[in-house]
């Protein structure tokens, strides 16, 4: 039986996306266990992934270096005897714990000074692994071994149904209209979010064709979400700062079909199978795309994109600006 430390990312959409790297192992490995050691956050979409038995909580905020916690905590995770950690990020700090730990074989990528730390070091060619989820899944295979471009595991959260039923009663829900989920928010920055004036539109056109619309986010998404709501008018709901992520993604399994930016609730919409519209301004959906048969993405590739800032250099925004609302709206005809 293997043990496997995972040292997780710290992003919503790539913590979903690492679970194909657990599937991969799981694949590999079919009596593996595997543990991730990830912050706080993470602990409802990781209770959500069958392939993983434990989330360590990491005690350390964002940023943090914290040298004698992370030893504290490796030494208590020494007597688990890993057989191997990967290590997900690229900084220092993500490998210290894993040493600590004593695990004898710790997988990452050349990053930050971390020789020694790190003894299965691993190149990456981002010319060859072009996507986040193929760096993620690289780190489960042997040096070397190429990535298949495609059969990568997609990911695949466990919904709760019972807590879908409480849902629906605490928030006065019904499904008796189908209903269209808006991700208007992305933690990154504006140059990944289309303008909520634009929302507000779309949602418009989808509540004359008499279905319903949900709004999903943080607290920090309420002010984006409440101006839609007054723009738009009747048959939206703003659930934006008012649920647990595990809430979240139960609510999302609950809708026909969702419309984002590209954000961390996007990758959890492709994870419970939801028909996507993805919107995608500075990134690139080359880069981060849904990992889901189901999406269809709105990218206009211009010239100065993707740039992958958090605000517009150029300062027109016009990657998402010139995203027309009709066009969105024909796609989720489709």
């Amino acid at each position: 039986m293997q043990k496997i430390l995972v040292a997780g990312p710290a992003w919503v959409g790539d913590m979903v996306m690492a679970q194909s790297l657990y599937m991969g192992l799981r694949q590999r490995y079919p009596d593996v266990v595997i543990d991730v050691l990830a912050p706080a956050w993470s602990g409802p979409i990781l209770t959500r992934m069958p392939e993983v038995r434990r989330h360590i909580e990491m005690p350390l905020g964002h940023g943090q270096f914290g040298l004698l916690a992370r030893y504290r905590l490796g030494k208590q995770l020494r007597a688990e005897a890993y057989d191997l950690a990967i290590i997900i990020p690229r900084s220092l700090k993500a490998a210290l714990t894993p040493f600590f730990a004593g695990i004898p074989r710790r997988t990452g990528y050349k990053g930050e000074l971390r020789f020694g730390l790190i003894n299965d070091m691993r190149p990456l060619d981002k010319t060859v692994l072009t996507q986040t989820v193929q760096r993620y899944v690289a780190l489960g295979l042997d040096p070397g071994a190429d990535v298949p471009s495609a059969n990568i595991p997609q990911p695949k959260l466990e919904i709760d149904t019972q807590n879908q039923q409480r849902l629906l009663a605490e928030f006065s829900l019904d499904l008796d209209k189908s209903v269209v989920g808006f991700m208007p928010g992305a933690e990154y920055g504006l140059a990944k979010r289309w303008p909520p004036e634009y929302f507000a539109e779309l949602a418009q056109k989808l509540i004359a064709q008499g279905k319903q619309v949900w709004l999903f986010g943080s607290a920090k998404d309420q002010p984006v979400c409440q101006q839609i709501v007054v723009a738009a008018g009747e048959g939206v709901v703003d659930l934006s700062g008012k649920t647990r992520l595990e809430d979240v993604i139960d609510l999302i399994a609950m809708t026909e079909q969702v419309v984002s930016n590209d954000s961390g609730l996007m990758h959890i919409a492709a994870a419970t199978d939801r028909k996507i519209v993805a919107i995608y301004g500075s990134s690139s959906p080359a880069y981060t795309p849904p990992l889901t048969d189901k999406a269809e993405v709105v990218y206009l590739g211009l010239a100065c994109s993707p740039c992958f800032e958090r605000e517009c250099p150029l300062g027109h925004y016009d990657c998402l600006r010139t995203i027309d609302v009709q066009k969105v709206f024909e796609q989720c005809q489709l």
